[in-house]
């Protein structure tokens, strides 16, 4: 997509609600936003409405209203092969968005 930061990488790897609202909002305006989730996937993803009603975690409008214009990746990262995927990931973002408490 372009946009005034189409040059901009930037690693999500928020959950829920305001930390996927911010990076969609570099993703509109044409960041490169690649989402990380766990295996289990992103909390956002139980959240309604769900498409049909069907409470199922590929249907949740929530969680793809948050993570429109952005690209993801499955890692676990207590695979050694998720770790070194995400500190790729880390070394090829301009900018990486998180929301964890101090100390993790």
């Amino acid at each position: 997509m372009t946009g005034p930061l189409q040059d901009i990488r930037v690693l999500d790897l928020t959950e829920e609600i305001v930390g996927p609202y911010a990076t969609k909002l570099l993703a509109d305006y044409g960041a490169d936003v690649v989402k990380v989730e766990k295996p289990e996937g992103d909390s956002a993803r139980q959240l309604g409405p769900f498409k049909d009603g069907d409470r199922h975690p590929e249907k949740s409008g929530t969680f793809f209203y948050f993570n429109t214009n952005k690209r993801s990746v499955v890692l676990d990262l207590t695979a050694s092969a998720g770790l070194n995927s995400f500190w790729d990931l880390v070394d090829w973002a301009d900018i990486i968005v998180e929301g964890f408490q101090p100390g993790v």
